[in-house]
């Protein structure tokens, strides 16, 4: 089995100190696949280049971020492995109170794969369940099962969701969600922990 590490500290929605994210993955082939660079993942940042006259500044510490509104943090898995063998993971993050259905389209993240044409899916009815995923972490963050859900799921996993059914938290929320997409679909095994400051390379 190998591993793959991976730094949220751009996504960390708490003013403490970042905890990094290990992913450990194995591929069908027994194979060790190892990173020889660090990922990065880019964040978009709003440069202000002028002021509005008469309006007053917000003074903020040095060094700390002004407080961000709550969020919660995602680290979507694919279900299928990139080229050079590596899992797939995207990160997102966005308000609670939403479906989390929602929150992956709109962050064009697959959901429905072989089914996502129409007529294929129930386009979020809750009645075909193709929209299955994984929570591998935060399922404190999402509702309790739905009927539907139970109906659907009742020879699946527990920690698997139809995600059209599923509402991520309050509007308040934060936290991190680990999702394993197309979890049907999946191509190769891993697993998800907290990695210490003192553990990282």
């Amino acid at each position: 089995m190998a591993t793959l590490q991976l730094s949220i500290h751009g996504l960390a929605t708490s003013t403490t100190s970042f905890v990094p994210r290990k992913f450990n993955f194995s591929h069908s082939s027994g194979t060790v696949l190892t990173l020889s660079a660090p990922l990065s993942f880019s964040r978009r940042k709003i440069r202000a280049v002028s002021t509005v006259p008469g309006s007053e500044s917000v003074a903020t510490d040095e060094g700390k971020e002004p407080n961000e509104p709550p969020a919660v943090d995602f680290a979507f898995v694919h279900s299928v492995l990139l080229p050079d063998g590596t899992p797939d993971v995207h990160f997102r993050k966005a308000c609670g109170g939403q479906k989390l259905r929602d929150v992956m389209l709109d962050n064009n993240i697959e959901l429905y794969g072989p089914y996502g044409r129409p007529l294929l899916n129930c386009a979020g009815g809750g009645t075909c369940g193709t929209c299955m995923v994984e929570v591998v972490e935060g399922k404190e963050l999402l509702s309790p099962r739905t009927d539907k859900e139970k109906e659907k799921l009742k020879k699946k996993p527990k920690n698997w969701r139809l995600a059209c059914q599923t509402t991520v938290g309050k509007p308040d929320s934060r936290g991190m969600l680990v999702i394993q997409q197309l979890p049907e679909w999946k191509a190769h095994e891993w697993t998800y922990e907290e990695v210490l400051p003192s553990e990282e390379p």
